[in-house]
């Protein structure tokens, strides 16, 4: 159980999540940044109740494409599945933005007090961690996981230590004191707030990996659900607090909401503020480290399932080969780092997106971060609707908490709608997003048969107890693949 709440931790990177989600957020909703963090939370609370009763049946391996796939139908897990190999992609792509904007926070804080730091082009940075990345990710990296890991860690503790320290000094650098109106929506409009929780999402996405470990996890159909709980409260309580104290430390008036938007890594600004630099150094350097980290992740992630696709039929038979050395994908690696390497540079030399936060590399990451939340959440419906439709069919005894994913999946279409409603630009995160969705829906219902059989291939390790193989939905559904074991 502990080894699968790791995973997941990994994942989340609370690092990096409590180091460079918060600017975006205040750059939107001025102080009101914890009580974003308070409503995200419900909704990942919602959302995780889903994959707490699907792992319960089925725990034998799989993420959201193979839950979908397994309670709604194949085509619906395909789609499921494109959404979350289109999201690990664009994490991937901004998590090199945040690498180039911890690694210069890093370098600000090592320089003291000095009012014109030497700092380097982002790029720079994100080509060193994308070049050790691509090194390892077509190797084994185990212990390297380990040692990201365990820095993790080490920034989950020192960002305890933080917020313990602010809360003690009680002094916020701007002025504000401990503002308890930081949990209220007052001076903000309802679609402000709904468009700025997609924010909160993102910092939270992936706390649903350790669904996949129930192959190798003992008593999955108990300890798998209680990973995924364990996860989603420990990390729900350590954001808003965070978030919190973050708030209030740089200030809740209008300099203090300034200072919290445009700073590079807000934990290190306030551990050099707050306790002095030798502390900000430590939590640059986790921070750049659990970015890293989650580059290094959602890469090979975007490559194992793009190799998923290609060995079912929906894609070059090259990213299909596997590499007979390292037992790697190591085509389909290659085109998804040429691609990440692509709209890297094109966003460093174009100087776009343009998010707000006054500062190159974080708007880079927050805009695709943001949009990969969004593709996310799409998956995430779909484990909500496949939740349903599992406690009417085969949990009948449970029937009265279908109402929690039903306001699960209303939480987010009304996260979405919000999103929409306020845009003009046709390159704004929720349009973009929807349109890279629909692509993936184009491709189930304009080919049913390769997307049931990529469904099929997504999941074909997961098994049901009982041996319960996928429902057909329609003619098409019905497919020769093995959805057992092979």
């Amino acid at each position: 159980m502990w080894g699968a709440i790791g995973l997941s931790l990994g994942i989340v990177a609370p690092s990096l999540a409590m180091s460079g989600n918060g600017q975006g957020t205040a750059a939107a909703v001025g102080k009101a940044v914890p009580l974003i963090f308070v409503l995200g939370a419900i909704g990942i609370a919602l959302i995780a109740h889903g994959f707490f009763r699907l792992t319960q049946r089925y725990n034998q391996a799989g993420s959201a494409y193979a839950l979908v796939g397994m309670t709604i139908g194949p085509r619906a897990g395909f789609f499921s599945g494109f959404g979350v190999m289109v999201t690990y992609l664009l994490f991937a792509i901004a998590c090199l933005g945040a690498v180039g904007s911890f690694v210069n926070a890093f370098l600000a804080n090592a320089q003291g007090s000095s009012l014109h730091p030497f700092q380097v082009p982002w790029v720079y940075s994100a080509l060193g961690g994308f070049v050790i990345a691509a090194y390892l990710v077509t190797r084994e990296f185990r212990n390297v996981v380990r040692l990201l890991l365990a820095i993790e860690t080490i920034g989950i503790i020192s960002m305890t230590i933080l917020v313990i320290v602010i809360f003690a000094k009680g002094g916020p650098a701007h002025g504000g004191g401990f503002d308890f109106g930081t949990f209220s929506p007052k001076g903000q409009s309802f679609t402000v707030i709904m468009g700025a929780v997609v924010a909160a999402f993102l910092s939270w996405a992936g706390f649903e990996a350790c669904a996949s470990l129930g192959e190798e996890t003992n008593n999955p159909a108990k300890n798998i659900p209680k990973a995924l709980l364990g996860c989603v409260l420990g990390t729900s309580v350590l954001f808003v607090v965070v978030m919190f104290a973050e708030t209030v430390g740089f200030g809740t008036n209008a300099a203090g909401v300034k200072a919290f938007s445009t700073s590079g890594n807000s934990l290190a600004t306030l551990g050099h503020t707050y306790v002095g630099l030798w502390f900000s150094l430590i939590l640059s350097f986790t921070a750049v480290m659990s970015a890293f980290a989650c580059f290094l992740g959602s890469a090979q992630t975007t490559g194992r399932l793009l190799y998923a696709f290609a060995r079912d039929g929906l894609g070059p038979k090259q990213w299909a080969e596997l590499d007979v050395k390292h037992n790697q994908p190591v085509k389909a690696l290659v085109s998804v780092f040429a691609l990440i390497a692509v709209v890297d540079y094109l966003s460093f030399v174009t100087g776009h997106p343009i998010v707000g936060t006054g500062n190159a590399a974080l708007d880079e990451y927050f805009y695709f971060a943001t949009v990969g939340a969004m593709t996310l959440m799409v998956s995430y419906l779909m484990v909500e609707i496949g939740t349903m439709v599992h406690l009417v069919r085969d949990r009948r005894q449970l029937i009265y908490e279908v109402i929690l994913p039903i306001l699960g999946a209303a939480m987010i279409i009304a996260v979405f709608y919000f999103n929409v409603k306020s845009q003009t630009n046709w390159i704004a995160e929720p349009f973009l997003a929807g349109a890279i969705m629909l692509i993936g829906l184009v491709i189930a219902l304009a080919f049913p048969g390769l997307a049931s059989k990529v469904g099929i291939g997504l999941s074909r390790n997961l098994r049901e107890p009982e041996g319960k193989e996928f429902p057909a939905s329609s003619g098409h559904d019905q497919s020769p693949f093995p959805t057992a074991e092979v």
